[in-house]
This record gives C-alpha cells, sequence and structure tokens, in this order.
C-alpha cells in the first residue's frame, strides 16, 4: 500500500529540477514578449557608452571624434571643474573611499554635517538632511511626515520620485490638473477637514521645462491653511538671481515649507540629495526616514565635489547669467527655424516632434553630425508626446549653441519634421 501511493504521487509530480526549469522557460517568455512589445512601439531606450569625461564635448563608444553633448544635467558644467574634482580628491585622500554605514551607526563624518549646513544657509532653512539621491528623499518625506489625518495635493505632472513616495504615504491623495490653479483651490477646499495639508509641485518640470506658479500656489496654501513642499532639482543652482531656485526666481522663499533638491546635476553632476526646510522636521526624517535609515552614507568624495560646486556659486552668480544668454540664445534660433520648444527660459528645451520613432531617428542622426541628444517616448512622456529634450550648460559656447540649431535644421529636413 505505501508503494503504491508512492508510485501515484510519482506519476504526477514533476522532478524538481524539471520544475524550476519550467518556471523558467515560462519567465523568459513573458519576459521576452514585454521586450518585442516596447521595441514594436519604437519606444526602446538603448544606452550609448560615453568614454570621457562628463562635459559639452565628449567622447562616445563607436563614434570617432569629439561630440557636443546637449543632454546633460550638466547646467553649470560643474561636474569636471577643476576645483570641483580636487575637492573630491581631497576628501578621498582624508576621509577615505566610503563608510561602510548608515548615518546613524558610524556613517556620518563632519564633511557630512558641514554640507547639510552649508544647504540649510544656502536656501536660507533652518536644517538639511543629505540622502543617496533626491529620488530617495522624496520617497522618505512624505512616509514619515503624513499620515491618515492628512492630505496631499500634487500637481499631475510632477516627477516620478514624488508620485512614487507620495504612493508610499496613508495620507489622503489629490492629483490637481498640471498649473491649474482653479483646479487647486477646489482641491484645498475640499481638503479643508484634514490636519495637515501638503501641495506638493516640481518648481521646474523636467520634461516640458515649464516653472510652476510658486506665487500662486503659495497664495492659495496661505488662504487654505496649507505647507508648500518644492522639488528644485531641475532649478537649484541656476533659477533665481543668485541660483536658489525658483523660490528666489519668484520670490517666495519665505513661503515655501520643503525643499528637496539634488546634489547631481547643477552642484557637481555626482549623486546625492537632500531635504532642506523646518528644524523639527528634519530631525523627524533622522528618526523615521527609510532610505536615511537604510541606505549607506553619501561617499566621501561626492561630498566633498558638492560643497565645493556651492561654494562656487556662492561666490559668485556670473555662471548663472551666462547660462540665462545662451538659453535664450537656443531657444529664438530654434523657433525661428520651426520648431516648437516648450518652456519658457529654461535650459530645458523640450524639441516637440510627437511620433516616438522620429524622435529616436532623429537623435540617431543628430549624433552622426556630432551633437549628443535623446529621445524621449512613453513612458518618460505621455504617448503622442515624443520629444528630444535638449538642455543648456553654461559651459556651452555661442558657436557650439549654433551648431546644435544647425544639425536640428539638417537633420528635421531630412525625416520631414520642417518643411
Amino acid at each position: 500500500m505505501w508503494a503504491s501511493r508512492v508510485l501515484r504521487t510519482g506519476r504526477f509530480a514533476a522532478p524538481r529540477g524539471c520544475r524550476a526549469q519550467s518556471a523558467l522557460t515560462q519567465l523568459r517568455g513573458v519576459l521576452e514578449e514585454e521586450l518585442e512589445a516596447i521595441r514594436g512601439a519604437g519606444t526602446w531606450k538603448s544606452e550609448r557608452v560615453i568614454t570621457s569625461r562628463q562635459g559639452p564635448r565628449i567622447h562616445v563608444d563607436g563614434v570617432s571624434g569629439g561630440i557636443l553633448n546637449f543632454c546633460a544635467n550638466n547646467y553649470l558644467g560643474l561636474s569636471s571643474h577643476p576645483e570641483v574634482i580636487q575637492a573630491g580628491l581631497q576628501a578621498l585622500e582624508e576621509f577615505g573611499a566610503g563608510l561602510s554605514s548608515t548615518r546613524f551607526i558610524c556613517g556620518t563624518q563632519s564633511i557630512h554635517k558641514d554640507l547639510e549646513a552649508k544647504i540649510a544657509r544656502f536656501h536660507q532653512r533652518e536644517d538639511a538632511i543629505l540622502y543617496p539621491s533626491c529620488f530617495d528623499a522624496n520617497a522618505g518625506l512624505f512616509e514619515a511626515l503624513l499620515t491618515p489625518q492628512d492630505a496631499v495635493l500634487s500637481d499631475e505632472l510632477n516627477h516620478a520620485s514624488i508620485i512614487d513616495g507620495i504612493r508610499l504615504c496613508k495620507a489622503y491623495k489629490y492629483r490637481y490638473r498640471h498649473l491649474d490653479m482653479a483646479d487647486l483651490e477646489a482641491k484645498l477646499k475640499e481638503a479643508q477637514q484634514y490636519r495637515l495639508r501638503l501641495v506638493a509641485t516640481d518648481g521646474a518640470f523636467s520634461m516640458d521645462g515649464d516653472i510652476a506658479p510658486l506665487q500662486e500656489i503659495c497664495r492659495l496654501a496661505s488662504r487654505y491653511g496649507a505647507l508648500v513642499f518644492v522639488d528644485e532639482c531641475h532649478a537649484t543652482g541656476f533659477l533665481g538671481a543668485t541660483g536658489r531656485g525658483t523660490d528666489e526666481l519668484l520670490g517666495v522663499m519665505d513661503q515655501v515649507t520643503i525643499i528637496n533638491s539634488t546634489l547631481g546635476k547643477a552642484l557637481g553632476g555626482a549623486s546625492g540629495g537632500y531635504t532642506t526646510g523646518p528644524g523639527p522636521l528634519v530631525s523627524l526624517l533622522r528618526q523615521r526616514a527609510r532610505p536615511y535609515l537604510f541606505s549607506n552614507s553619501l561617499p566621501p568624495a561626492v561630498v566633498g565635489c558638492a560643497s565645493k560646486a556651492l561654494d562656487l556659486l556662492m561666490e559668485s552668480n556670473a555662471i548663472v547669467q551666462s547660462m540665462a544668454a545662451k538659453t535664450q540664445r537656443f531657444r529664438r534660433k530654434m523657433e525661428a527655424a520651426g520648431f516648437t520648444i516648450l518652456g519658457a527660459n529654461h535650459p530645458i528645451c523640450p524639441v516637440m516632434l510627437g511620433d516616438a520613432r522620429l524622435a529616436s531617428c532623429m537623435a540617431d542622426d543628430m549624433l552622426k553630425r556630432g551633437i549628443f541628444v535623446i529621445g524621449f517616448s512613453y513612458p518618460v512622456v505621455p504617448k503622442g508626446k515624443a520629444r528630444i529634450r535638449v538642455q543648456i550648460s553654461a559651459v556651452h559656447s555661442e558657436e557650439d549653441i549654433d551648431r546644435c540649431v544647425e544639425a536640428f535644421v539638417e537633420v528635421g529636413r531630412l525625416h520631414g519634421a520642417l518643411p
């Protein structure tokens, strides 16, 4: 009887190795189907390999000669600035390669505290807290701050990291139409029963290059007893008279409660993010923000580079003014050529093309003409709104900008994007 049970069981149970192989085969089939759908939609994203430092001119694997780079977040050109590099080397030599620890265990060095104090001073806030990235800062803020008693009101085109951070919290969630202040006001009225009401917006929106109407947002927040949070990743260092960001640009520095931003764009371009705002909020984040509590400290070299970048920015605003003039030059010449450019006076200059394949093919042909740009398509931007996002840097020359425009005109005519 025992033997018959074994035989019956053996007839229906596949060997463990076969089951594992079958599951792996099924997984491969599912993955290939998904990948083929991405290729078929024309939204496949290839990664070009850069073989040099980041800068206005780079070298790309498989492409001969120097290439003009017009798609980096290197707004101030500090990614390869000699003083920034030297500061990183000095920090590496003095403080080591890394901490092998989170901040609250044994991962806080004097340079981390110095940089946090410098960031708070730069933004004219009480305190600041560092994260491995601003994505982490956005993941840590909302969950630690907001409860089911609270509400968060978010612009529908906010960055993915804000959206994901808000998903993690238990607050009631409102989404208002992009830059639509009437819709925001209606939702603020609906949210009056909640304890805290937090309006969350990008300062400058990374895909369209448009800027949040912070004066009106702050006015509505004051009227309805709400707080204002601004993600300044695409503003810190170069918007406003001294590069403090959109709150400086629009004259509301004293009305924005919380700022999250990055060290990985204008401020050296390496890595790292932060939250700056009221002292008690920063103290709470040190106790509860999961990305802070469970991630390794920023490496000393990154801290040293970012600290020097802030020093350079606070010493002079000449770089900021230079970039503004070059941004206007590019926008003016592209619009005169017949292209549609979104945004206004921001170094993010989206060249709108609509079709994903067109954006990808034009970007490839731009590279053949010595210009590094990338086509953006779904899911990074909505379907039907594909584009090539050009980004101007303070270290581009006027000749660089004119050459980029000339290449766009050549490629645009080739692909029928221009008459």
